[in-house]
């Protein structure tokens, strides 16, 4: 990605950003649920209420469906978890992992901020070693894209930790707050207990970055592979059959070993390719997430658009 902080968000807020707008309508809420509020009182449910306010305990109780009504704070505190190791620097066409991060977090700071709200970030590489506390405004948003674009990549000194971001995350983030956790994942294991416990406390949204070359490996040819993380490196016959299916096993495995941790977390993910496009990437998340609302009125979610599908 070329250009600096405000050529980026500039070029974003007249492209993806409008485009978004659009497709909302205005309600940028969409993808978030739970958020900035406090109950207030509890009323029998009317028609067009929401059915994600609705109290079970109070309507199993009662015997009629009644919604919880709150008080909307002023402003909603999101926090971006940043994992910007060696990895997230792939890209086996012309966008990187790292390029798509720094577009999605361009866009829903700058969704966020000019409603008023604030954001923060972390940034971890081998390490957590800058934080970034919430503000608004469009300053805040150019201050994260900055230090985004000026990180230079780390040093490759061992397997990238995640457990030490959401643990560190853990303890710095007080208030409830959303939290976007932005990685590719390919992490030592470990993280998803603290991923579970960060969602027990925060709104939690799980942003995983991929390749497509990372799922599915193409003929190629001989290949040199590199370890991004160690720097290890190795020669490939990618026109071997054996190893393009012993490659989509591994891959197929990983994808399922992932998903299921989100599942356990009960954290959402969405799925951010490098070969997709961003819009419909967070619309459909978008939609999910509404969909999946009607699922809390007993109605059942299409099974192509179950979480992590």
């Amino acid at each position: 990605m070329s250009g600096s902080a405000e050529q980026i968000l500039k070029r974003l807020e007249w492209t993806v950003l409008r485009r978004l707008d659009g497709m909302l309508h205005g309600d940028y809420r969409t993808l978030f649920r739970g958020t900035g509020l406090d109950l207030a009182d509890l009323r029998e449910y009317q028609y067009h209420d929401d059915v994600r306010h609705i109290d079970w305990n109070v309507t199993a109780r009662l015997q009629t469906p009644h919604v919880r009504e709150y008080y909307e704070d002023r402003e909603v505190t999101a926090w971006f978890l940043l994992d910007l190791s060696p990895s997230v620097d792939f890209g086996s066409h012309d966008v990187r992992k790292r390029s798509l991060s720094t577009e999605f977090v361009s866009v829903l700071a700058r969704m966020l901020t000019r409603h008023g709200n604030r954001v923060g970030a972390v940034f971890y590489g081998d390490t957590v070693d800058a934080v970034l506390p919430p503000r608004s405004g469009r300053e805040q948003v150019l201050h994260i894209v900055h230090r985004m674009l000026s990180r230079p990549p780390r040093p490759r000194s061992g397997e990238t930790n995640l457990k030490e971001l959401m643990r560190a995350a853990y303890e710095l983030i007080a208030r409830r707050s959303i939290v976007f956790v932005v990685s590719d994942f390919i992490s030592a294991p470990g993280w998803g207990t603290p991923l579970a416990h960060l969602a027990q406390r925060h709104e939690v949204l799980a942003v995983r970055l991929y390749d497509p070359l990372e799922i599915d490996m193409p003929d190629l040819g001989l290949v040199l592979m590199q370890d991004a993380e160690s720097g290890a490196q190795l020669l490939v016959d990618t026109h071997d059959r054996g190893f393009r299916k012993r490659f989509a096993t591994v891959a197929q495995r990983h994808e399922a070993d992932l998903r299921a941790t989100f599942r356990e977390a009960g954290v959402d993910a969405l799925e951010l390719s490098t070969g997709g496009d961003l819009v419909d990437a967070i619309m459909r998340f978008a939609d999910l997430r509404k969909r999946r609302s009607q699922l809390a009125a007993g109605g059942v979610l299409p099974q192509h658009l179950a979480i992590n599908a």
